[in-house]
Order: C-alpha cells, then structure tokens, then sequence
C-alpha cells in the first residue's frame, strides 16, 4: 500500500500495524516514493545485521511439542 506522507504521520500507528500485517509500506511526498516502512526482522535480514544471540534461540523452530522425557532407568555399570 502506498501512504502520501501527512496521511502516514497522521495515521502513523495503523502504518505501523500495516506493515506487520501486511508487509513493507510505501510512503509518498509530492507523487513521489520516498520510503518504504519495514517490519524491523526483515530490515535486519537486508542489512546482513546479525541478530544477537537470544534472538537467534528464540527465531528457532518451536520445540515443545517434542516429547523429551528423560529415562527413569538406572545407569548400567561401568567397569574402570
């Protein structure tokens, strides 16, 4: 969607809201585009920024719908 730039500040949380819904925005000044409004995960992945490292643990696939139950079993005996 495009946004002329009074109507963009104006309306400036829906711009917001938009582009994580919706994708990257386009903002116009006198017909012409400007800027475009990215959610801030996508600007990262165009500039090479590296996220840190809680970040990159929490971008990971969900996992707590594995089944990770640890053995009740005893330890087997080790000779050393």
């Amino acid at each position: 969607m495009s946004w002329q730039l009074q109507e963009a500040k104006q309306r400036f949380s829906e711009l917001v809201r938009r582009t994580l819904e919706d994708g990257p925005q386009v903002v116009t000044r006198y017909g012409e585009e400007v800027v475009v409004v990215v959610p801030a995960e996508e600007y990262r992945q165009m500039s090479g920024k590296k996220p840190n490292f809680k970040e990159f643990l929490l971008s990971g696939p969900d996992l707590s719908m594995l089944d990770l139950e640890r053995s009740k079993e005893l330890p087997r005996d080790v000779e050393l």
